[in-house]
């Protein structure tokens, strides 16, 4: 098997979930102490929050909370990346070491690319021209053998808003994109999950046939800290 590329290295600490007090801050325990960390994915990640299961966590300063809780431990003693802000800095680094075979030969133009009533994540520069883009996290797992990279685990609004802004902008004659981050170990395919908004499947089926294009990929946590690129290309089931 080829060797996984590795696109950084973050200083975790190991932790333990505890639990999630809003949103965006959940109690872990790191070194015998209940401290207060960061959650960045708004998903509700419950296959994942369950008291007790071990995490990754990586110090911060300043604010109202001590870490930021980057992973939790899944299969094979590697992590899921939950953490978003982690889930794009390893994917731009994938870009950038040219390593995702559908941005071949393109670089980041802008990033919070203000559309409509909408902001989309980038706006890609390719040889074909540019591309306006919107990543998602794919952290919900599923098939019988778990090979599924699924989104999104709850109903999301601003998602469907987002898809939306896309499928006008390709009618317009623009190039769209819209690529999901499956950030677990061994997943080997995404779909949207249906039952977490079945609003989102149907505009992503919407969005392909307006000819926006639709692409995933996978990454994972070593336990050193280390961010490996599993997959640059998961198969994409709609």
């Amino acid at each position: 098997m080829k060797e996984k590329s590795v696109l950084m290295k973050l200083n975790v600490i190991p932790c333990t979930f505890l639990e999630r007090l809003n949103r965006f801050v959940a109690l872990v325990e790191v070194n015998g102490e209940t401290r207060k960390a960061l959650v960045t994915n708004t998903g509700r990640l419950e296959e994942f929050m369950v008291k007790g299961r071990r995490a990754f966590c990586t110090p911060k300063s300043g604010g109202k909370t001590d870490f930021v809780l980057v992973a939790f431990e899944d299969s094979e003693g590697k992590g899921a990346i939950i953490d978003t802000r982690t889930q794009a800095r390893a994917f731009e680094r994938a870009v950038q070491l040219g390593l995702v075979p559908w941005l071949k030969d393109c670089r980041i133009k802008r990033k919070e690319v203000t559309v409509g009533n909408s902001r989309l994540d980038y706006l890609f520069e390719c040889p074909g021209g540019e591309i306006f883009a919107e990543m998602k996290s794919a952290v919900l797992r599923g098939g019988e053998r778990g090979e599924y990279a699924m989104y999104p685990d709850c109903p999301s609004v601003r998602g469907q808003k987002h898809i939306r802004e896309l499928i006008g902008l390709s009618k317009a004659g623009n190039r769209t994109m819209i690529f999901f981050i499956g950030a677990m170990p061994g997943v080997e395919k995404f779909r949207p999950y249906e039952r977490g908004d079945p609003e989102i499947a149907r505009l992503l089926r919407e969005a392909r046939k307006a000819g926006v294009e639709i692409h995933a990929l996978s990454i994972s946590l070593l336990r050193d800290g280390r961010i490996v690129l599993e997959r640059p290309s998961l198969e994409v089931e709609l």
